[in-house]
């Protein structure tokens, strides 16, 4: 059973114990109310992987755990096997001694748009806000940074990371926690923040990045990645019913309204770092999902627009401060 005994012990002897007096709690009931009808499956997946000491580990430039002869023939497709019981992979790829994870976004893409634009990550402390699987928090980690804790609140994903830690040696300065932002007390401890995907599922987006700034150092960098649209400031698109097939998409504004937004809520030195429309190549479907992916989201007729005719997706990245000024 997962438990977050090591994440508790990490946390006491560094910048985050005070979390020690809330979210012990939180996680407890968590795991008591979830019901998720496949979390028992999922946790059994995970007691029955392989134990191997992994020789080698690579996460600067991909996420590459193991080698040939590290897990014999038969364990490594029972391995493959045990992860494919926890799909749909959304986010990676992973290759796992030999096993290649190829999900359905090409999340190394997006990792390599925003480096050049980020502080670096040696020695900081980094929140990764809508995880996923943790994909980004290996890339973090391999960056130099010092402790690495994602949060999102997906059951699935929990157990996918945790998968992929089983063979990473248990890393402790690498932690995923069921939660969403909102839960999280507010902690002024992080040195760089990621949000990459979520704003546009949050009802109030500008109750999201007073989230976010709250738990930023004073002069923290936030690193803001979410679907935009064509405009000015003052472009914001709601859609009607769904976008792109998804229903929990609630504001998508235009990359200069969404810097107006960040200025407003106190981040200082806001620019839009980049902008780039998502490609077949970045998300598609595989093997490892299952579902529909881009093409099917796209009208097949016009596909620079969505299926329900709005723009087709357009991400954008926002690199932002918080004040050093206390609020």
């Amino acid at each position: 059973m997962i438990d977050f005994s090591d994440f508790y012990q990490a946390i006491a002897k560094n910048r985050l114990q005070h979390w020690l007096t809330t979210l012990p709690s939180l996680l407890s009931n968590w795991q008591k109310e979830h019901q998720h009808g496949d979390f028992p499956r999922w946790q059994k997946v995970l007691t029955k992987l392989p134990q191997v000491t992994t020789r080698h580990i690579e996460i600067q430039d991909s996420v590459t755990l193991g080698q040939e002869g590290e897990l014999t023939e038969g364990e490594r497709k029972r391995t493959e096997n045990l992860f494919r019981h926890l799909q749909p992979w959304r986010k990676g790829p992973y290759q796992v001694h030999g096993i290649h994870i190829d999900t359905e976004w090409r999340s190394d893409l997006k990792w390599d748009r925003l480096t050049p634009h980020i502080s670096p990550l040696k020695g900081r402390y980094v929140l990764d806000v809508g995880c996923g699987s943790g994909y980004h928090m290996w890339r973090m980690l391999g960056a130099g940074a010092e402790f690495v804790t994602g949060v999102d609140p997906s059951a699935l994903f929990l157990c996918q990371f945790e998968a992929i830690r089983h063979f990473a040696n248990a890393e402790q300065k690498i932690h995923l926690l069921p939660l969403g932002i909102q839960e999280l007390p507010p902690l002024k401890a992080f040195d760089t923040l990621f949000s990459m995907g979520v704003l546009y599922h949050r009802r109030s987006p500008i109750d999201h990045l007073m989230q976010l700034k709250s738990h930023l150092k004073p002069g923290g960098e936030l690193v803001l990645e979410t679907l935009v649209i064509p405009g000015d400031e003052q472009d914001v698109l709601v859609p009607i019913d769904r976008y792109a097939k998804m229903r929990n998409i609630w504001f998508i504004p235009s990359s200069k309204a969404l810097k107006l937004w960040l200025e407003k809520c106190g981040f200082e030195q806001v620019t839009i770092a980049d902008e780039t429309p998502t490609t077949f190549e970045e998300q598609r479907k595989t093997n490892w999902i299952n579902t529909e992916s881009l093409d099917d989201f796209l009208d097949p007729n016009d596909p620079s627009k969505t299926i329900e005719g709005y723009p087709a997706p357009l991400r954008a990245l926002l690199i932002a401060k918080a004040p050093y000024k206390v609020d």
